[in-house]
C-alpha cells in the first residue's frame, strides 16, 4: 500500500488501517515535551505523500526508531489511524529495506514505471520531430546530457506533480496537449512551442535537485539565488553555444538562429503569465501564450487530480480546501454515456 493511499483510508472515517509501507525516511529528530518527556518526530514518504508522525518514548516502537537516519529507507508496518493531532501508527515494525527493494521503492510501482517510461518514449518522440534542426539539437542534446536528472525531477516542491519523476509527466502531458492544439491553431510556430515546453521548467533540475535514491528534495543554493526561470536562461545559453561549432546546427536558415534563440528565451521567461506569479516579462507572442496556457491547464488538472486522490469530503461532493487552488474543489460531473440516442 501507498502512503496516499494510507492517507486517503485514514481521512475517510478515523478508522485504523492494517498496513505496511516500503518509504524513505525525510526527516527524524529526538525531541522533549515542556514536561520532559522524550519523542522522535519521524518524516516518511514513498514518493506519493509526506508523512508526519510522533513516536513516545514509552512506544514499543521508539528503541528501533531511536537509530534511524534521514534518508534511511525501511518498511513500516502497523494500524494507522488519524486523529486532530495528524497520524499515529499503533504496533509498529520498522525493518531496513535489502538493496533490491530499495532499488524498486526508487523504481516506483510496476505501473508508474510503465507510465514514465510511455512518458519518455513519448518525449523523445516528439523531440526528434521537431522539424527545424536548431531547436532539434537543442532538445536532442538536452535529453542526452541531463535525462537521468531529468527524468527523477518534479515539477514543483509543493502544488503540482511534486514528486519524483513529476517534471516528465508534466512536459509530456503539455507536449501532448500542444499536439492536439495544431490542427486548431496552425499558423503557430509549433516547433518553438514544442521546444519551449521542453525547456520551460528545465531550471527545476537544479532548484528542485532530487538525488538518484531520494524522495526529497532539498533546498539548493542556486535555486534560491536565481530561481528556476533564470537557471532555465542560463541552461539554454550554455547549450546553444555548445552547439554553434556544428556545421548542421550553424547552417545559414531562415529566421536567423539568433531570432530562434531570442523567442525561446522568451518562452522560458514568460510562461508564468504574469508578474506577480515570478515571471520576468509578460507573453509578447502567440507561442508564448500557448505554452503559458498549456501550462497553466496541466498544473491545474494535476491539482485537482491530487485533491480528489487526497482530500476528504466536507461535505457531499465538496473537498477540503487544498491550496493554491480557489476555493473548494467539487466532484465533477460523470462522463455520459456515449452512443444513446437523444431524449
Amino acid at each position: 500500500m501507498t502512503l496516499q493511499e494510507i492517507a486517503k483510508l485514514t481521512l475517510a472515517d478515523g478508522s485504523p488501517v492494517k498496513a505496511e509501507v516500503a518509504c524513505q525516511v525525510a526527516k527524524v529528530r529526538e525531541s522533549v515535551t515542556k514536561a520532559g518527556k522524550p519523542f522522535l518526530d519521524i518524516e516518511i514518504t514513498d514518493g506519493t505523500a509526506l508523512e508526519k508522525f510522533k513516536i513516545w518514548e514509552d512506544s514499543d516502537a521508539f528503541e528501533e526508531c531511536e537509530d534511524l537516519q534521514d534518508g534511511d529507507c525501511i518498511r513500516v508496518e502497523g494500524s494507522f489511524w488519524r486523529n486532530q493531532y495528524g497520524l499515529n501508527i499503533d504496533r509498529m515494525r520498522v525493518r531496513h529495506l535489502e538493496k533490491q527493494e530499495i532499488t524498486d521503492l526508487f523504481a516506483g510501482t510496476p505501473e508508474r514505471r510503465a507510465a514514465l517510461e510511455r512518458d519518455w518514449a513519448d518525449v523523445t518522440s516528439f523531440v526528434d520531430a521537431i522539424q527545424d534542426t536548431r531547436l532539434r539539437l537543442l532538445a536532442q542534446t538536452y535529453l542526452r546530457d541531463y535525462g537521468e536528472k531529468f527524468r527523477r525531477a518534479a515539477a514543483a516542491r509543493d502544488y503540482h506533480h511534486a514528486r519524483r519523476g513529476g517534471l516528465l509527466e508534466h512536459t509530456t502531458q503539455m507536449l501532448r496537449a500542444g499536439a492536439a492544439l495544431v490542427p486548431v491553431y496552425p499558423g503557430l510556430n509549433w516547433d518553438l512551442v514544442r521546444t519551449g515546453i521542453l525547456f520551460h521548467d528545465c531550471g527545476k533540475l537544479w532548484e528542485l535537485d532530487y538525488q538518484p535514491q531520494g524522495f526529497v528534495s532539498p533546498m539548493t543554493t542556486i535555486g534560491e539565488l536565481l530561481g528556476h526561470i533564470t537557471i532555465g536562461i542560463e541552461l539554454v545559453n550554455k547549450l546553444w553555444r555548445s552547439l554553434e561549432s556544428n556545421p548542421e546546427f550553424s547552417a545559414p536558415t531562415q529566421p536567423p538562429r539568433e531570432t530562434v534563440r531570442e523567442h525561446l528565451l522568451h518562452l522560458i521567461a514568460s510562461h508564468h503569465g504574469q508578474k506577480e506569479y515570478g515571471a520576468p516579462v509578460t507573453p509578447r507572442t502567440p507561442e508564448a501564450w500557448m505554452l503559458h496556457h498549456i501550462d497553466n491547464i496541466d498544473a491545474h488538472l494535476e491539482m485537482l487530480a491530487q485533491t480528489y486522490a487526497e482530500k476528504s469530503q466536507s461535505f457531499p461532493g465538496i473537498y477540503e480546501y487544498r491550496r493554491p487552488l480557489e476555493g473548494r474543489a467539487v466532484a465533477p460531473l460523470p462522463k455520459f454515456p456515449e452512443n444513446e440516442p437523444p431524449v
